[in-house]
């Protein structure tokens, strides 16, 4: 009987200890990782032969291309059935705007110049648009947030009529950080949200009033858009509301308007005051757009390594492939919007990413899932689809990490992530970063509203625990301000335009090959557990994922 027990508890240590055992060796797969062959993917994807990567051009043949080859190259399945293709119907709308919108007011009329003065354009798919002495209301932050005892829209009947409202969340223009999330900005500060409630409490447009602080990037990002293609999904045939004019003004033009109404600048303050009530400004507004509309349907692109034991649960890495296309040229005359960084870099990541994984000597037991989506730069519109008709279930999806932009200069320190104390998935990273030597940051920007604008928003809008991690900025050897000034650097002379290209010797590989392993390393860990991280307590999606759970 002693004997007997003794092998009894011997087999039950001995089952434990296997069960828990790790399956994977410390450096499974991140020798796979490769500088070079990153490199070369950038170069390929950002040269002017893909003509910046805009959906429904030639750019998007040649990148779906491309991509489908080199997921077939390394042996991965087709992520969509026996395709690697998932369609994502769309409208292509080219809104050509008049050259000028008629202002009348009470002290005068006179013309506003378009480009200049206010950029503007339309979701609708109508031949013609038009704003015909439409009443122009200023309706602050033009935010319905009942969280935040908040209403812009209070007591107010915007039928017909067009609001002016500031970018960002209440607070932010006068620096009062005991409103809403304070520096951080919620979804209610995006500019989508904007258009979205205006379009909910039945405006005709919505003009947004543009401050860089504010909206993190200069108005000429929006310039660069104005009167060329802008692609949304295709909505057809659903209930889904839309202003006929939507678009940006200056600040300074806000302050003209207010002076014609006989207000000032002081509204802006005003309208960070609690209970604030919207104000009309006894101004009509005149202009038309010639539209052009086409239906088409654009690609994501997906590939995956099943499971060995859990093939049903899913991992996915995303990265948009798209980028601007060909638009206005710059003052050297270069009008490819290449996209080098934005996002090149990080579709290359997941090519390297899908690599290192195929390479693994322990297969995961999870499934992987690598998924390069259209359209982010038309407001995450390929995640979003994806989102609403997922090829895998929601709630079998065990997380999601997203590649934004990598690292292009030298080996950092640090690591950021985007969305601080939203989700475990910090903590893996921040184990995984500090077992390396370095240690995690956070996103100090959090007035730009980061965590959602790319395309892990639309995987944590519906529960799926989301990971954003940037490059850091301590770069090593040279610290934080000098990463910083590249940073600062690049957000102010090459996002968005056709400066974002690809440059071989500044572009080292070493710094951003450092990050995929750090993700790598995550995803790997993921691969092989059994439990699902979860949403931290103060989330606002960890709600929305345990419903979806159950």
């Amino acid at each position: 009987m002693q004997k007997s027990l003794f092998y009894f508890i011997t087999f039950l240590v001995f089952t434990s200890c296997s069960s828990n055992e790790t399956k994977f060796t410390e450096d499974d797969g991140l020798a796979v990782f490769n500088a070079d062959s990153l490199k070369k993917h950038i170069a390929v994807l950002a040269s002017d032969d893909f003509m910046g990567r805009k959906p429904f051009t030639e750019g998007e043949t040649k990148t779906v291309a491309y991509l489908q080859e080199q997921f077939k190259q390394m042996g991965l399945e087709p992520g969509n059935g026996e395709s690697f293709i998932q369609e994502v119907p769309m409208a292509n709308i080219l809104a050509t705007a008049a050259p000028s919108m008629q202002v009348k007011s009470a002290k005068g009329n006179f013309n506003l110049k378009a480009f200049d003065d206010y950029i503007i354009w339309t979701d609708k798919t109508d031949s013609s648009i038009s704003l015909n002495n439409s009443e122009l209301v200023f309706a602050g932050y033009g935010v319905v947030a009942p969280e935040y005892n908040w209403n812009d829209y209070a007591g107010l009947d915007v039928k017909g009529k067009v609001v002016m409202v500031m970018v960002n969340d209440p607070g932010f223009w006068i620096g009062d950080t005991t409103l809403f999330k304070g520096k951080a900005m919620t979804y209610y500060g995006r500019w989508t949200y904007k258009f979205e409630e205006a379009a909910r409490q039945g405006a005709k447009g919505c003009l947004i009033i543009h401050n860089t602080a504010a909206a993190s990037y200069p108005f000429s990002v929006q310039q660069n858009s104005f009167n060329t293609t802008r692609l949304k999904l295709d909505n057809r045939g659903k209930n889904i509301p839309n202003c006929d004019v939507i678009g940006w003004v200056p600040e300074k033009i806000s302050h003209q308007l207010f002076a014609a109404a006989g207000f000032d600048s002081s509204l802006l303050v005003k309208a960070n005051q609690p209970g604030f009530k919207a104000v009309p400004l006894g101004l009509q507004l005149s202009t038309t757009m010639n539209v052009k509309a086409s239906f088409n349907k654009s690609s994501n692109v997906v590939a995956k390594i099943t499971g060995t034991k859990r093939p049903d649960e899913v991992i996915i890495y995303t990265a948009h492939w798209d980028h601007l296309g060909v638009g206005r040229p710059d003052q050297s005359g270069d009008s490819i919007y290449n996209g080098a960084l934005d996002n090149a870099s990080g579709t290359a990541g997941l090519l390297e990413m899908a690599r290192a994984f195929k390479n693994m000597k322990s297969k995961p037991e999870r499934t992987i899932v690598f998924l390069a989506v259209t359209a982010e730069e038309q407001g995450l519109l390929g995640s979003a689809y994806y989102a609403e008709n997922p090829i895998y279930p929601v709630n079998k999806t065990v997380a999601n990490i997203n590649m934004d932009g990598l690292n292009r200069f030298g080996k950092t320190k640090d690591m950021v992530v985007v969305g601080q104390g939203q989700s475990e998935l910090e903590d893996y990273l921040k184990e995984a970063i500090e077992k390396s030597g370095g240690y995690l940051s956070f996103d100090t920007h959090t007035e730009a509203g980061y965590y959602y604008r790319s395309d892990h928003f639309n995987f944590a809008k519906v529960g799926i625990p989301a990971l954003f991690a940037n490059n850091g900025v301590d770069v090593v050897g040279k610290g934080k301000e000098y990463g910083e000034s590249l940073e600062n650097e690049y957000t102010s002379k090459n996002y968005h335009q056709p400066s974002d290209n690809y440059d071989p010797i500044t572009w080292t590989g070493d710094g951003a090959i450092n990050d995929l392993k750090l993700l790598f390393t995550i995803g790997r860990r993921m691969g092989f557990e059994n439990s699902f991280p979860v949403w931290k307590e103060g989330s606002e999606f960890k709600l929305i994922r345990e419903k979806s759970k159950k």
